[in-house]
């Protein structure tokens, strides 16, 4: 079993990386979906259904791609992106199986937040009411 002290360790390691830079950018977020909704396309495509300039959806691109979210393959004088799907799903995975690690370093097998948490829409933690 892992330390606490080493567990939080890893995991500030994993949320302090380019991964979770990239997507805490609401534009970023939004070339993502656009994205997403094309499948694939080139710089054109992408830009031409978002309101930002080119050169700012291309640094964002850039920014996806070096965070291994999207990837990039040169088609002659094109440049085609999509959905790094397999390295995100990897990146995810590899966060779930870190918090629980931490989970298990903290001695939480989940049965407290289970028990308080018949509905998971609603937020945790005593409901106050303000009518006197």
């Amino acid at each position: 079993m892992v330390s606490r002290r080493e567990a939080a360790r890893r995991c500030v390691a994993v949320f302090d990386t380019g991964f979770f830079r990239a997507l805490c950018e609401p534009a970023r977020i939004a070339v993502l979906r656009e994205l997403i909704l094309l499948g694939r396309g080139d710089i054109a495509a992408i830009a031409a259904r978002l309101p930002q300039d080119r050169s700012v959806v291309a640094r964002h691109l850039q920014q996806l791609a070096a965070a291994q979210i999207i990837r990039a393959s040169k088609e002659g004088r094109h440049v085609f992106y999509q959905i790094d799907a397999g390295s995100v799903a990897a990146r995810l995975e590899g966060i779930l199986a870190l918090t629980r690690l931490l989970q298990a370093a903290m001695g939480d097998n989940g049965t407290a937040t289970k028990a308080h948490r018949s509905d998971p829409r609603k937020p945790m933690g005593k409901q106050r009411s303000h009518a006197r």
